[in-house]
């Protein structure tokens, strides 16, 4: 099946580009360009065009800071708010029959990020799996996860969930057109890492979704981020402020603004929230009760998600990374104990299963825990109790790594997911020894993924994680099974939450920074 680089899609022939291993079709539309009367809306329909249109090169990113869109040493990806596309992947050889689809939704903090990073080209999984790779770009930010609904007018609406509706607008051309890419539409595996992984969980959690997708994998998931609709309403009046906009003229202000004035002043006013407030994270799917009826770990929980078969894990140092080049995670003592602020006597608990703490490396450790590996096992735990569910840790880190104080750190599991450890960028990682290392920890991977997007179960050697033996697969080398990893640390993080915008207005209301009802100062 497929053997010309020629596809008739629902919107008109694509032309792609055929590799030695691989066919690419690149920055393939899946919905209209969100501009003009389309900025802040739902995703819309393709226009259908005439001809064939060239899908051999990479189009525009979302709109992002510039180093999200850094895809070479010296080489940038243009941006443009015109960049809802996909890329599909698959290989050269004909299949007899329809192939698995495995999905990738990039991270970056839902604040950066795009499909283009050759990381992500998918051609390893492609070729090793017989599966056809399908990567995406969605509206990021101020453009996707900030909700101005309340400054709508009756001829100017603003929707909610954005980037969200971008995914399944992508989840549903998957459904219409990858069979004629030679894949499979009944077997769809959305997987993602970081802020993907938290849109796959997000799509567990949301009705519109249903039947999109047929298995999910989530690596490093920060589980539990979802803003209510008052603090989505905070945040918006914060970046209007920031604008210097009124209620009066918000709209026409969204509207008319130039693109990257709109993200220059959503980013100060995200970074300004998160370190008044951290452990909160303002740029997240907005707990509508339409789109979004609870919030995602709620949904997980509460047995009210899609029961699909899941994977799901984190990096053993996950904190790390963000201890060097991110500030505004909770990686230091003080951010630590103002984030745990809100979770009453679980504070003491989480600091004494820290043995250690304060010191700089516990509480990087703790850190990393509190934004990833709490949520995650709290997820894990609901959703084994309704669908077939797998845990992973990821332990594995070269000596460069070590040296370099970054460890198994987070996103570090993405390179041999990929399979990318042979990659000149990523040679160095393996020059002070871990190669074999490295190797075995890909085919740990790539088996396991490849299995689950074939099959809806991982190799035989990995149980499933259930709530009584919480059997997890370190991942390293060796591999290796460990039931409930962390016992006393899991049990002390029962119980604690993210803060809301409403704890950052009382705590700085308690200081006399500002009144408790003045919800645009934070």
């Amino acid at each position: 099946m497929v053997g010309s680089t020629d596809i008739t899609t629902t919107d008109g022939v694509v032309r792609g580009h055929r590799g030695r291993r691989v066919i690419r079709w690149r920055s393939i539309p899946y919905a209209a360009a969100p501009v003009g009367d389309l900025r802040f809306r739902a995703p819309q329909p393709v226009q259908p065009w005439a001809g064939v249109r060239d899908a051999t090169e990479f189009g525009a990113a979302a709109i992002q800071p510039k180093f999200g869109v850094r895809i070479g040493p010296r080489q940038f990806q243009e941006m443009s708010e015109d960049s809802l596309t996909l890329n599909v992947t698959a290989p050269v050889t004909r299949s007899g029959s329809p192939r698995p689809v495995l999905v990738f939704i990039h991270g970056g903090g839902y604040l950066f990020g795009t499909s283009a990073l050759g990381l992500y080209s998918g051609s390893r999984l492609a070729v090793g799996g017989d599966v056809i790779v399908v990567s995406l770009n969605y509206r990021l930010g101020v453009f996707g996860y900030v909700d101005f609904g309340a400054f709508a007018t009756e001829t100017r609406p603003f929707d909610a969930n954005i980037g969200l509706r971008d995914q399944i607008a992508a989840l549903t051309w998957v459904q219409a057109n990858i069979a004629a890419f030679g894949g499979d539409p009944g077997n769809v595996t959305i997987f993602g890492e970081s802020a993907g992984a938290h849109a796959v969980l997000t799509l567990l959690a949301t009705p519109a979704a249903e039947g999109l997708f047929h298995r999910a994998i989530a690596q490093s998931a920060p589980a539990d981020w979802g803003l209510s609709p008052d603090d989505a309403r905070a945040f918006a009046h914060r970046c209007l402020d920031r604008l210097g906009a009124t209620p009066e003229n918000a709209s026409k202000v969204l509207v008319e603004a130039d693109p990257h004035d709109l993200r220059r002043a959503f980013g100060r006013t995200a970074k300004s929230v998160m370190r008044g407030q951290p452990g909160f994270f303002p740029t997240a799917p907005v707990i509508d009760g339409e789109l979004l009826p609870r919030a995602p770990i709620d949904a997980i929980t509460g047995g009210h998600a899609h029961r699909v078969p899941l994977i799901i894990g984190t990096c053993r140092d996950e904190g790390r990374l963000f201890a060097k080049f991110a500030d505004e995670l909770p990686t230091t003592p003080e951010r630590l104990r103002s984030a745990l602020a809100h979770s009453g006597e679980a504070e003491s608990k989480v600091l004494g299963a820290y043995p250690g703490f304060p010191r700089e490396d516990v509480a990087i450790r703790a850190g990393g825990d509190y934004v990833f590996w709490r949520p995650s096992v709290a997820a894990m735990t609901g959703h084994s109790r309704y669908a077939p569910t797998y845990a992973y840790r990821y332990d594995f880190a070269p000596r460069a790594l070590h040296l370099a104080g970054l460890g198994a750190t987070h996103a570090t599991d993405l390179i041999p997911v990929f399979g990318a450890g042979s990659a000149p960028v990523f040679r160095a990682l393996t020059a002070l020894g871990g190669r074999r290392g490295l190797q075995s920890v890909t085919r740990q991977f790539q088996d396991n993924w490849l299995r689950f997007a074939h099959t809806g179960a991982p190799l035989p050697s990995w149980p499933q994680y259930t709530e009584k033996r919480r059997s997890t697969l370190i991942i390293d080398a060796p591999s290796r099974i460990e039931h409930d990893p962390d016992q006393e640390k899991r049990i002390a993080w029962e119980g604690v939450r993210v803060p809301t915008l409403a704890d950052a207005r009382r705590e700085a209301a308690e200081h006399g920074h500002l009144a408790p009802e003045d919800s645009r100062a934070i």
